[in-house]
């Protein structure tokens, strides 16, 4: 089943098999695959952190495009914060490059997979790490021949408020980057979904507080849609992250009933969540009754293409004639 993966976290998307044997490293963690996710269980990220900090270690991802197209995956779109690690000299646009890198020696096995590449702004960095990450992203949008094409942006969303960081979004919309934004990811978050909404960004991750049932308001909902963003959603990410209580519960049939774009089944942070696409398309056909076709037309375009480039849209459109 070809499928298009808008929201691989490259940190997160580290293998089952090297996320254990990065695991055995770290004995004390005392992590397990069922575990609820946590502030504890969340040191996964620290693990993986600590053990990729070098351009070595950084090109050994490219693992991880040989694993998600076994999954079906035709088109990726991965996501990263720039790092910088003075003890093995590796800077913010060393890292970046190193990504770029990695995705051309992709091309260049021939691997069926078009990679592109969102450079993440982490709300826990504030306004001035902000402003400098979409400058780099700006010059690499100009001289990566296609593959970085946007900025994400995520992280606590308690640490910080959208306001803080809203001159760099706006630099970022103004120069072309294709804006991701996490929001109404926590309650009581309303004046900054509106505040980011009016940007407006082209995608809008998790959303999980946005409707009215949820402690959101009509009005953030009737913005969405007259806007007509489209929207990103994980079963699993919502569920062991605990902003959801089940499956059957999840906020995905809210908007599915809606007839609005939704991307809706991206394994958020492969490795840490421990699910993959298949995983999510079989959790959304056993849990809302989905046939195989309305599942990969939901999943894949649900009525407007939402990849960043060309060849997403075109292919989701190819796939449609199928139905």
């Amino acid at each position: 089943l070809d499928a298009e993966e808008l929201h691989a976290l490259l940190d997160g998307s580290v293998s089952f098999v090297r996320m254990e044997t990065l695991i055995k490293r770290e004995p004390h963690l005392n992590i397990e695959q069922t575990a609820p996710i946590t502030g504890r269980v969340c040191f996964l990220f620290g693990v993986i952190h600590t053990n990729i900090d070098s351009s070595p270690d950084l090109i050994s991802f490219l693992a991880l495009y040989f694993s998600v197209c076994s999954d079906g995956v035709i088109y990726l779109e991965l996501r990263s914060m720039p790092r910088e690690v003075t003890e093995t000299g590796l800077t913010k646009q060393r890292y970046i490059e190193t990504v770029l890198e990695a995705i051309r020696q992709c091309k260049q096995e021939e691997v069926d997979i078009d990679v592109r590449f969102l450079i993440a702004v982490d709300r826990r960095h504030g306004p001035e790490v902000a402003m400098d990450t979409v400058k780099l992203a700006e010059d690499f949008l100009l001289s990566s021949d296609g593959i970085v094409v946007g900025l994400d942006l995520s992280g606590d969303p308690t640490v910080s408020h959208g306001k803080d960081l809203l001159s760099a979004l706006e630099k970022a919309k103004n120069c072309s980057l294709k804006l991701a934004l996490h929001l109404s990811e926590v309650p009581s978050y309303r004046d900054e979904s509106v505040l980011l909404l009016n940007l407006p960004p082209d995608r809008i991750g998790h959303r999980t507080f946005l409707h009215p049932e949820l402690g959101g308001s009509d009005s953030l909902v009737d913005k969405v849609c007259k806007q007509n963003i489209p929207i990103e959603t994980c079963l699993t990410s919502n569920v062991k992250g605990q902003t959801v209580p089940s499956y059957d519960k999840h906020h995905f049939q809210y908007w599915y009933k809606r007839g609005h774009p939704c991307v809706l089944y991206y394994y958020d942070d492969k490795g840490v969540f421990c699910t993959d696409l298949s995983q999510e398309y079989q959790l959304a056909a056993s849990t809302f009754g989905l046939t195989l076709a309305a599942n990969y037309i939901a999943v894949l375009y649900f009525k407007q293409p939402k990849g960043f480039t060309t060849r997403g849209q075109q292919f989701i459109l190819k796939v449609l004639l199928l139905f």
